[in-house]
């Protein structure tokens, strides 16, 4: 049977650079004729939309779930990076991502981990080796190299990171990049070496010496690291060179918008409407060769429908000429997926959380986290110690922050954390990059352990303590994602957000910043499982000095 329809409004050309009237005829997902209009026509007509860079796992859900709730927003593909579930379960939480992304009408992008571990300085679920990714690479619906995130191991030309980078090279695949702060002479190095992208920027400065040798830049808006502000005025210049990302997006924020957001404030501080769309829309379909169509004859009918530029609500997605969103409303159905995991912890008691010391008072290394960035700040600060003990210090606004192991038995890592403000409670996470060990933030030790111990009932969540009770987001898939409905999980985690900001905290996204705290490959100061870690020496450093 022949699935043949034809839809009639202005055409927004971008590559010609040109709005016309036109109608458009598609036969079988596919677009066979465009035929110029004598008419002006009320919604505009225009390729869908392409996270250029975005971690699946992070919105916690599979990806079925993601392409619900992204379509709505004129998603039409993402450039996926699936190394958050392949730090847990290896390749098959890979093959995971694939098959379930399978299951939807949505361009799924996935590349092949690169930094399996991130470090030698955590503990992770699984190894991807080079033999993985050059099995990977070969996969056609493995389109590229994720981020090489061991920036120093391509400057010394080690040979596990270079040759993982040559076999993306050899069959034409690209690399993407993650050097936050790499400049001058390294950063002309790191990208000689074959890597194409970086999302790391965080200074126009930054983006701009690496945009001179060649790199295309992508601009990051997530739940927790925002850099469009700074970065987007490089688009009036490098429009060829600039994509759109989220990186690492949160479901409730999902819900409320996605790349469709990052396009209406690019045209609302009045940049040229065909620069932000390319983009938004044309740039990584390019780079990547993601098979994805662009509203030209002969393409796979993969577009959006607007009511205006001026305004850009999403009134329809089309997906191989299907159909997926209308009216804000999701077409495609909700499918509880399988679970896997790998998740091996035993319950803790508070004594677990104690940091001992002497004396009256002692000083400890604080790692400050910033609003709206991965990076860190770190400073020394003097704490009481009583009983023989260091316990959070709300006046001061400095937290415990506790990482527990959660593939094998271990201590827990502790240090301390300020601009979290809890004045009581805990919050606690099994979304911790890259390794994804359990992290928790608490004004006192007994709360902590009860956040934590809620995770491990579960295998995976984000919880909230405090006064002796808990309420838990389940994450039963790799610790990382629900397999519930998407808008149900966003419900469910927006309470989470308001209980833990309930606590004190005047962060923006407090789960997702906790989430970062353990990211060692983002300066200056971090905690792994194994202990405080300093990202300027790339060393472990004392927490209590």
């Amino acid at each position: 049977m022949t699935n043949s329809f034809q839809i009639s409004g202005n055409l927004i050309d971008i590559l010609q650079q040109k709005i016309y009237p036109a109608t458009v005829t598609v036969e079988n997902g596919i677009i066979t004729d465009i035929t110029e209009d004598t008419i002006t026509h009320e919604q505009y007509l225009l390729p869908g939309f392409v996270d250029a860079h975005v971690h699946v796992e992070s919105s916690m859900l599979t990806p079925s779930q993601f392409a619900r709730l992204a379509v709505v927003h004129g998603t039409v593909a993402t450039v996926s990076d699936p190394h958050e579930i392949a730090n847990v379960l290896g390749v098959s939480g890979v093959e995971y991502m694939l098959e379930n992304g399978k299951t939807v009408p949505f361009k799924f992008c996935f590349g092949a981990p690169s930094c399996v571990p991130a470090t030698i300085f955590e503990t992770a679920g699984a190894e991807v080796t080079v033999a993985d990714v050059e099995a990977l690479l070969q996969k056609p619906e493995i389109l590229y190299l994720t981020e090489v995130m061991n920036f120093p191991g391509v400057l010394q030309e080690q040979p596990d990171v270079m040759a993982k980078i040559a076999a993306a090279k050899r069959i034409g695949k690209p690399v993407d990049g993650h050097a936050p702060g790499l400049r001058g002479e390294d950063a002309r190095k790191y990208i000689a070496a074959g890597i194409s992208t970086d999302h790391e920027c965080f200074t126009a400065e930054e983006a701009l010496d690496k945009l001179q040798h060649g790199m295309h830049i992508l601009i990051r808006e997530g739940s927790a690291a925002r850099n469009f502000d700074a970065l987007i005025p490089l688009l009036h210049d490098h429009p060829e060179k600039i994509m759109f990302c989220s990186d690492d997006k949160h479901p409730d924020n999902l819900v409320e918008g996605h790349i469709d957001a990052l396009v209406r404030r690019a045209l609302a501080l009045k940049i040229d409407l065909f620069k932000v769309l390319r983009a938004a829309c044309v740039n990584p379909v390019l780079h990547y060769k993601i098979p994805a169509g662009l509203l030209r004859i002969g393409d796979t009918a993969d577009f959006i429908v607007a009511d205006h530029p001026d305004t850009f609500n999403i009134k329809a997605t089309y997906i191989n000429g299907q159909l997926v969103a209308q009216n804000g409303e999701t077409l495609i159905p909700s499918v509880i997926a399988p679970v896997i995991n790998n998740f091996e912890c035993a319950q803790r008691s508070t004594s677990d959380f104690r940091i001992t010391a002497s004396g009256m008072t002692t000083k400890v290394k604080v790692i400050e986290a910033l609003d709206g960035q991965l990076i860190t700040n770190s400073f020394i600060e003097t704490l009481p110690v009583t009983d023989d003990q260091l316990f959070s210090s709300t006046e001061k606004d400095i937290l415990k922050l506790a990482v527990v192991n959660r593939y094998t038995p271990a201590p827990a890592a502790l240090g301390f954390i300020r601009n979290f403000g809890f004045k009581h409670g805990a919050i606690a996470s099994s979304v911790a990059h890259d390794s994804h060990n359990i992290i928790a933030v608490g004004a006192d030790d007994e709360s902590i352990a009860l956040a934590v111990n809620a995770v491990i009932a579960h295998k995976g969540g984000v919880s909230v303590a405090v006064d002796g009770e808990v309420k838990i987001l389940p994450l039963p898939v790799a610790g990382l994602m629900s397999n519930l409905d998407g808008y149900e999980v966003a419900a469910q985690y927006s309470e989470l957000d308001k209980a833990a900001k309930a606590l004190g905290s005047k962060l923006d996204a407090p789960f997702m910043t906790l989430s970062f705290m353990a990211l060692l490959v983002i300066p200056h100061l971090k905690l792994s499982d194994k202990g405080l870690f300093d990202g300027d020496s790339f060393s472990f450093t004392a927490a209590v000095i």
